[in-house]
C-alpha cells in the first residue's frame, strides 16, 4: 500500500513510500530537504523490513530539532506498519 507522510520538524515536509507487508519499496521525501541525502537515503532503505529501517535509522537528530528526515522516516515506516495490522 502506497502512503504520504507529514513530517514533523524537518527541510523536507512530507515523506512517500510503499509498505508490502513489512518491506519497504519506493521512498520519496517531499517540498524540501537536502537533496544529497535525500536521494541517498531511499537507495539505502529499498527493501528493508520496517525493523531494520528502525533499528538502522531512528533517533537519528538533525542539529537541535530533535528528530532528523532518517528519523521521520523510520517513524512512518512503524506507524504504517502498525495501521495496517489494524485493518
Amino acid at each position: 500500500m502506497d502512503y504520504i507522510v507529514e513530517t514533523r520538524n524537518t527541510c523536507a515536509k512530507r515523506i512517500k513510500f510503499t509498505l508490502e507487508g513489512n518491506i519497504v519499496k519506493n521512498v520519496q521525501f517531499l517540498d524540501g530537504g537536502c537533496p544529497g541525502n535525500l536521494q541517498a537515503l531511499p537507495k539505502l532503505v529499498e527493501g528493508m523490513t520496517v525493523e531494520e529501517i528502525e533499528k538502522k535509522i531512528g533517533g537519528i537528530v538533525c542539529g537541535v530539532k530533535g528528530t532528523s528526515c532518517a528519523d521521520q522516516l523510520a517513524r512512518a515506516v512503524k506507524k504504517a506498519l502498525e495501521d495496517s495490522k489494524k485493518s
